[in-house]
């Protein structure tokens, strides 16, 4: 599983004109990959990553502030450009298997008592963001 998590002042998601999710307030915007071999444990532990990391101002994280994230899935994490001029896609899980580990990846940070909003899984989505910093990671677990 693998995430690019965005420190921002403000990020929302809009499909078809209407904002699906959005935060106001400074958190972190995650885009969520997941690869054909993950598993439920790999998204308990990048539910636990990304609410615990220490990325926020101040070395603090979501867990201490309560900052907000707002999180998408992005199975373009898994393209393969290393041959020819046309991504890999074989990398990235199928829709239905990547769509139940991205909402586990959810659940889990809500488990946690983490303020999450969403995309919504599989459409075109317009993601607008306001980094803060920039500051941003690649984070693998």
């Amino acid at each position: 599983m693998r995430a690019v998590a965005a420190r921002v002042t403000e990020a929302a998601v809009t499909v078809d004109g209407e904002v699906v999710g959005a935060i106001g307030e400074p958190g972190l915007l995650v885009l969520l990959g997941v690869h054909v071999e993950d598993t439920q444990s790999q998204a308990e532990k990048m539910a636990r990553k990304l609410h615990e990391l220490r990325i926020l101002r101040d070395e603090q994280s979501c867990a201490t502030t309560r900052a907000p994230l707002l999180v998408v899935s992005q199975f373009t994490l898994y393209g393969d450009t290393r041959k020819g001029r046309r991504p890999s896609w074989t990398a990235a899980a199928r829709p239905e298997r990547a769509q139940e580990l991205v909402s586990a990846v959810v659940a889990e940070l809500r488990a946690r008592d983490a303020r999450v909003e969403t995309g919504r899984f599989g459409a075109m989505m317009s993601v607008h963001s306001v980094n803060d910093g920039p500051f941003t990671v690649l984070i693998e677990v």
